[in-house]
């Protein structure tokens, strides 16, 4: 199988992968213990090149943070779209045809946001929405939305991810799956639609984790990481962690690994995992 380009921007093509993973730590989980910019600081400390955060918006202005990113020396890897309320449990508005227009809007001011920042791929979230209340027109919907964030994030030189949420995580999430993710890149077919593999979301739908690597290789555009069950840090639970990344390895994938776990208890205590991949035992 062919060898997977990742699309890294000029910054971050210092941590692209010769030998180990690189990994991103995914600041809605980690270090929220502290305020915003002092998580960036923290994952610098302890070690991570790059950071990620699904709504960055409500943190800081873009140049703020462009200015902390470059102040930690840090690469912000991926973050997503506008997704709605999410006291109300929205994730995503793309398959809701009455708020196209936000949906479109929302492509507009995520991806100014990113250029200002540096990031090169962005999440387009589906929504939540039951399954006997979805209809054709959802999916129509969806892969219109699709299409229309992949054009203009093209135009940029930059990718759009779609990422499956297990049903027994994320309940009613319209992408529940990475075949059906896969399905969507399909339909819209612009070819800067990746797909985003969390693992814990696969293993928590009964899916075999290394039979979706191997399938959805060449649309792998980042991976996110957490143990199942518990969706704590690599170790505490019953994935084999050096066996997914000998399989991504495999597969040719050279993207980045995103630390999107809970804390069994303050992040810093939990980052033995880590340290151990960054000094490993002679």
């Amino acid at each position: 199988m062919g060898t997977f380009t990742a699309p890294f921007s000029p910054a971050e093509s210092r941590f692209v992968m010769t030998g180990p993973f690189k990994y991103s730590a995914h600041l809605g989980y980690l270090f929220t213990e502290m305020p915003f910019r002092e998580r960036i600081g923290a994952a610098r400390q302890h070690g991570f090149p790059a950071m990620e955060h699904p709504a960055p918006y409500d943190n800081a202005s873009a140049t703020e943070l462009a200015a902390w990113l470059a102040e930690a020396g840090l690469v912000y890897t991926q973050f997503g779209l506008y997704a709605g309320d999410a006291k109300r449990g929205e994730k995503g508005l793309g398959i809701f045809a009455e708020r196209r227009d936000e949906f479109r809007d929302s492509v507009t001011a995520g991806l100014d946001y990113a250029q200002t920042i540096g990031v090169r791929m962005v999440h387009a979230m589906a929504g939540v929405l039951p399954p006997g209340e979805r209809s054709q027109a959802h999916w129509d919907c969806y892969i219109d939305n699709l299409t229309y964030a992949a054009q203009a994030a093209n135009a940029r030189g930059m990718t759009i991810l779609v990422e499956a949420m297990s049903a027994a995580a994320v309940p009613n999430y319209y992408i529940d799956t990475p075949d059906l993710g896969a399905k969507a890149i399909a339909a819209a077919g612009q070819p800067n639609i990746r797909l985003l593999l969390d693992v814990f979301h696969t293993a928590s739908a009964g899916l075999d984790i290394f039979e979706q690597i191997e399938r959805h290789a060449p649309l792998l555009g980042h991976v996110h990481i957490a143990d199942y069950p518990g969706r704590h840090e690599p170790g505490t639970g019953t994935l084999d962690f050096d066996a997914i990344r000998a399989a991504l390895q495999a597969v040719g994938y050279r993207g980045w690994l995103g630390c999107e776990y809970i804390p069994a208890g303050p992040t810093e205590d939990g980052l033995g995992w880590y340290r151990d991949i960054l000094a490993p035992a002679s």
